[in-house]
């Protein structure tokens, strides 16, 4: 009985569309994206709205007429990602295709799809903050650990950075490994934990100040990114590398609302062994379009922290 690769490509792509999030340590970016209006395909719209501050009251002519703006930002997004796997039929056979396959697609999202969505993200950011170029929203030349340093104060000034330029919701810190271990360590098991949702999953992370830490590897946390296009000498192996200037970020904080995130899986196509012209093999096509935006009225509400020291 032939298996239904319809109805499996549509499983495969539903599921690998909520495991992005949910594995994603910027999973949470993706809940800004709710009024984003997105038809298919690589553009989507994104709303900005402008309203004016207060007037003084007139007794006679009462309110100061007041006026709001709402227009739709229409983006692109510039990554459009994707890879062909093929499974031959002699290693596996029709009853256990979609086992395998979906072991095959969970280890490929799980080791290069998820980490490359969020080093890009968070390059992005940086890239947007640093040029950007506000003043004291970027220090550099901190190694947490180094000697006559304090984790606690150098979080302690970003957020007070954030909050000095009026952003007083919530926060949320991205941070590596080695700044949140001296955090941990100069608090001395005083951090507190509290519930962080991503993706329809909450879970415990540590915080300070009511503020939550993702832990993120080190090697997602860089200014600039490389990406390889797998076909180029040098570059087929895919996915990403620092960036040839890139500098690395030892945290970075910024409102819940300001990034807005977008990943979309394209129709994942799978071809049975009599389809394909190719080879006689299944055929799995992989593809993702993916990208995030920070509005320029809230370019200024982002903070960050590099361990070089600015050029």
């Amino acid at each position: 009985m032939a298996i239904n690769t319809l109805a499996t490509a549509t499983l495969f792509q539903n599921t690998l569309d909520k495991v992005a999030i949910q594995e994603a340590v910027t999973g949470w970016m993706d809940s800004n994206a709710g009024q984003v209006i997105y038809n298919g395909g690589a553009e989507v719209k994104i709303p900005k709205m402008e309203v004016q501050g207060m007037g003084d009251y007139d007794r006679d002519n009462g309110y100061q007429q007041g006026s709001v703006t709402l227009t739709y930002q229409t983006r692109s997004m510039t990554q459009d990602r994707g890879r062909k796997f093929q499974l031959d039929p002699m290693d596996i056979n029709e009853n256990n295709f979609v086992t395998t396959a979906a072991a095959v697609m969970g280890e490929f999202q799980r080791m290069y799809v998820v980490p490359e969505i969020d080093a890009y993200r968070i390059s992005k950011i940086a890239t947007e903050t640093i040029t950007a170029d506000k003043v004291g929203m970027v220090a550099y030349g901190y190694t947490p650990g180094a000697a006559s340093t304090s984790a606690l104060r150098k979080f302690k000034e970003g957020i007070k950075a954030v909050r000095d330029m009026g952003y007083n919701g919530p926060l949320v810190c991205h941070a590596t490994p080695d700044f949140i271990m001296e955090l941990e360590l100069e608090l001395a098991g005083k951090i507190s934990a509290v519930t962080f949702s991503k993706g329809g999953i909450d879970t415990q992370v540590p915080a300070v100040d009511g503020v939550p830490f993702i832990s993120t590897p080190a090697n997602r946390m860089y200014t600039a990114i490389t990406i390889y296009d797998g076909k180029t000498a040098g570059q087929e192996q895919g996915g990403y590398v620092k960036g040839t200037t890139a500098k690395s970020v030892n945290f970075m904080i910024c409102p819940r609302t300001t990034p807005i995130a977008v990943t979309k899986q394209d129709i994942m196509r799978i071809f049975d062994p009599t389809i394909n012209q190719k080879l006689n093999a299944w055929q799995m096509d992989y593809r993702r379009f993916h990208d995030i935006w920070v509005l320029d009225n809230k370019v200024n509400s982002i903070y960050l922290s590099i361990k070089e020291a600015k050029v």
